[in-house]
């Protein structure tokens, strides 16, 4: 199969570095140093305390998934928008694209722009960029999709890929799981600069998280949206399954960057606002996180 990564960021490396390791044809979509370095290099891929040199192509020009079968669609929730425009005049008719996205409303919000159907997944990985051209894996690596006419031919796909998918037929529901643990962990982590296996040790850590916890769940419960699992034991179990992560949040603001925290903690912010329910400890580490994007704003343009 011909598949593209739109977003060529860890995340999207991981899975493209996956899929090409077993025959696949892939092209991821980036950055230009990023981009340059794996068209004269290959994909440093570092898993398991070993690396290799992952063969496949990339580019800069979002025309790149023309004659795609299947789009990982990984780009960061603030450039859905602008990402999803660029892609969808050069999406074939029959071309599956997948949202691995976080937050809840990525897949709506991109099949309104490309005027098709968007299969909503739960990407459940810890992977940072190392540099140009170079992922590291630090756990993990399963999917949980919605139910699609593409599904069994995605899960095939990727489970031959080595890449564990479950099918569910609560995917809102699995989506809200997983910013539940966003939520819980990647202000923390950004504003300490801390892994969750340091940060959880932290006074008074454990108690935040709670809250933050019962206030997502309070905002779901409000909307008929059924999490499921244990999240309780989801939550702590993050720390022993990736306890040397930095959330993504984490690094996008040590890389200057812009983070998803509106998307996060904002949104049950917001939804907290529409619905009349009282959210203080989101409030709290949005706040925080909007902060260090303020000073890093005024660093760049000082």
């Amino acid at each position: 199969m011909k598949i593209a990564v739109m977003g060529a960021g860890a995340v999207g490396c991981y899975y493209g570095a996956k899929l090409a390791q077993h025959g696949h044809d892939v092209v991821l979509i980036g950055r230009p140093q990023h981009v340059r370095a794996i068209n004269k290099n290959g994909l440093h891929f570092e898993s398991g305390g070993l690396g290799t040199m992952v063969a496949l192509a990339a580019s800069i020009d979002p025309s790149a998934v023309a004659g795609a079968d299947i789009v990982l669609f990984c780009v960061k929730s603030t450039d859905t928008a602008s990402a999803g425009a660029a892609i969808a005049p050069h999406l074939g008719e029959n071309t599956v694209v997948m949202s691995l996205q976080n937050g809840v409303d990525n897949a709506e919000r991109l099949s309104a722009i490309i005027e098709r159907p968007v299969v909503p997944t739960v990407v459940y990985v810890g992977a940072g960029m190392a540099g140009d051209g170079h992922v590291a894996h630090f756990g993990r690596g399963d999917l949980v999709i919605g139910p699609d006419d593409a599904s069994d031919m995605i899960a095939q796909t990727m489970r031959v890929a080595g890449i564990p998918v479950d099918v569910s037929e609560n995917v809102q529901g699995a989506l809200w799981a997983k910013m539940i643990l966003n939520c819980a962990y990647n202000a923390l982590s950004a504003v300490s600069r801390l892994p969750y296996g340091t940060l959880a040790k932290g006074d008074g850590v454990m108690t935040v998280i709670e809250n933050v916890v019962a206030e997502c769940l309070s905002i779901a419960g409000a909307q008929g949206i059924v999490v499921p699992g244990n999240v309780g034991e989801a939550v702590a179990g993050i720390i022993k399954t990736m306890p040397a992560q930095y959330s993504s949040t984490a690094q996008d603001l040590m890389r200057g960057k812009p983070s998803e925290i509106d998307y996060l903690n904002g949104y049950i912010v917001r939804k907290g606002g529409e619905l009349g329910l009282p959210t203080p400890a989101n409030q709290v580490l949005y706040t925080m996180v909007k902060l260090l994007e303020m000073r890093a704003n005024q660093q760049i343009n000082a």
